[in-house]
């Protein structure tokens, strides 16, 4: 961690602001976390990160416990309230303020072409999170060619994402990762 003289006040900073910019979710944040957590602020490493991550996804709950795992790990109880409160507390306030706004703009276009223009933003940021995680956990060639494989049965087949995951935890228990 950083020699900060108050890590509150940046996890406030740096998660309230990255909240406004998280559409599609937490998810969608998890570059511009890397970014900060590891190579700005140097709060944790790479391995670190993507444990945290794995955490977060394992456990039950939104996917904004990351925002919460990293608070903790920077400054302890406080650090998670204080960074959990700033990743939703801006975005349920803008929220709240344009699903009124929309509602009284019910008749017109525009709110529908806005929302389908939202989709491919939320995809493609995404995909970069999907990305920042593979670089950040594949550190051999077989990992990597692993994560390319689920990635491409994920997106050309039916199969069901919890079988991907298993295998890739057999392959792991198995020591071949």
């Amino acid at each position: 961690m950083t020699a900060n003289p108050n890590p509150i006040a940046t996890l406030v900073w740096t998660f309230g602001l990255m909240s406004l910019f998280a559409v599609g979710g937490a998810n969608s944040a998890i570059p511009e976390m890397h970014r900060v957590a590891v190579d700005v602020h140097h709060w944790m490493t790479d391995k670190q990160f993507a444990d945290v991550f794995a955490i977060s996804q394992l456990s039950p709950g939104p996917n904004v416990l990351i925002v919460t795992l990293i608070g903790y790990s920077v400054a302890g109880v406080a650090g998670a309230l204080a960074a959990t409160v700033a990743m939703c507390g801006p975005t349920a306030l803008l929220a709240y303020y344009v699903s009124r706004f929309l509602e009284r703009s019910r008749g017109a276009r525009w709110p529908a072409i806005i929302q389908a223009a939202l989709v491919p933003l939320s995809i493609g940021l995404m995909a970069a999170s999907g990305l920042i995680l593979a670089r950040t956990s594949d550190q051999s060639w077989i990992a990597a060619l692993i994560t390319v494989v689920a990635a491409a049965l994920a997106s050309a087949t039916r199969i069901n994402p919890f079988w991907l995951l298993l295998a890739g935890g057999v392959l792991g228990f198995a020591g071949v990762v």
